[in-house]
């Protein structure tokens, strides 16, 4: 059957030359004998790969000297608590709710202590990024939280909250590496990889290091306080050895296409081609505000179910596969994360062109 194009929200399209050179070193890494798979995570082998990882995404976000990198497990979803648990000493944050990813982080962090939720876009089905230029947040709060791209919704922060002084967090889940960033401007920021950076199951956290505390809940697990794992480089146990090893693959792909900014622009050019076309359709509609779109996710609709159905099945036949929106909010979603080649959307939009024509 050939390569699909993979609209998929994550697990998601990897480069395919990162897919094939791994191929290559599946039964031999680089005259070890051995696949990166079997191998130590104490051999010599191994620490050069996760020392070059980290060398590269540093090189890649410009992430200052006093901020930690830690590739870690549990996903994005187990950061939810590991957040409260390390920053929590007064026992307030402030979350601001923009979609699914932020509720459930918010949810969590009440375990833990008082959540204030600032500001939400709930109102509107998440289709939009309120304003927060000028939130009320508590003196008290320890940090503030968003989620800066959202998966489901397709919205994202193109200017991050004022937080009146207070540690940013920010779960960068599906926006990760896709744009330059001023790592400098948050306190944490974290993210699954299995959407711009490698395969599920590797969680990267970038830390200041005056947040990297031993005084965290009495009941922290060990493996979820942070201070464990930077001491230890991330080795503290087993890392998820193979995906980290894909990660660093994905690092050194990206820095050889130009580097951030020529992601940015690579990325901007096919959300247009999608967006120009959405808002030329007379069948398909965008279902974000204008200045909240996402560059990585986006969301969109006949305005019918049925027709809906239609689209999604005779795509897929087409070759366009996992077009069918998430499960709580219905329509279609293309995720065209940094891997998907800009012919994937130019593709996906003749289509769509010709299935308006059909349908009309």
């Amino acid at each position: 059957m050939g390569r699909v194009y993979n609209f998929s929200a994550g697990p998601a399209v990897l480069p395919e030359e990162v897919l094939k050179e791994a191929a290559d070193e599946m039964l031999d890494y680089k005259g070890t004998g051995m696949s990166v798979m079997e191998m130590s995570h104490r051999s010599k082998a191994y620490d050069d790969i996760i020392k070059e990882a980290e060398k590269d995404i540093r090189d890649l976000m410009n992430i200052p000297d006093n901020y930690k990198v830690l590739f870690l497990q549990g996903g994005a979803s187990q950061q939810f608590a590991a957040v409260p648990m390390n920053l929590m000493k007064n026992k307030k944050a402030a979350y601001i709710i923009t979609g699914q990813w932020a509720k459930k982080a918010a949810q969590e962090a009440e375990k833990y202590g008082e959540v204030v939720r600032v500001a939400s876009s709930a109102d509107k089905t998440f289709s939009y990024i309120p304003d927060c230029s000028d939130l009320d947040i508590p003196d008290d709060a320890d940090y503030v939280y968003i989620c800066e791209n959202n998966t489901i919704y397709g919205t994202k922060y193109w200017e991050l909250p004022n937080t009146k002084g207070k540690d940013l967090v920010a779960d960068v889940s599906s926006c990760f590496l896709s744009e330059p960033v001023d790592v400098s401007k948050y306190g944490v920021i974290y993210g699954g990889v299995q959407k711009n950076v490698g395969p599920a199951g590797v969680v990267i956290a970038i830390i200041r290091e005056d947040l990297i505390r031993d005084d965290v809940m009495p009941f922290t697990p060990t493996m979820l306080k942070w201070k464990t794992q930077a001491d230890a480089d991330s080795l503290y146990n087993t890392p998820p050895c193979y995906g980290i090893y894909i990660c660093g693959k994905v690092f050194k792909w990206i820095k050889k296409m130009g580097g951030l900014e020529a992601m940015k622009a690579h990325n901007e050019k096919k959300a247009k081609i999608l967006y120009d076309f959405l808002d030329s359709s007379k069948l398909f509609k965008g279902t974000v505000e204008k200045k909240d779109r996402s560059l990585m996710n986006v969301p969109f609709v006949t305005g019918n179910e049925e027709l809906d159905k239609k689209f999604v099945a005779e795509a897929k036949a087409a070759g366009f596969e996992n077009l069918k929106g998430h499960r709580t909010v219905g329509g279609m979603r293309a995720s065209i994360y940094n891997a998907m080649p800009i012919e994937g959307v130019e593709k996906l939009v003749a289509f769509m062109k010709k299935f308006e024509e059909e349908n009309a």
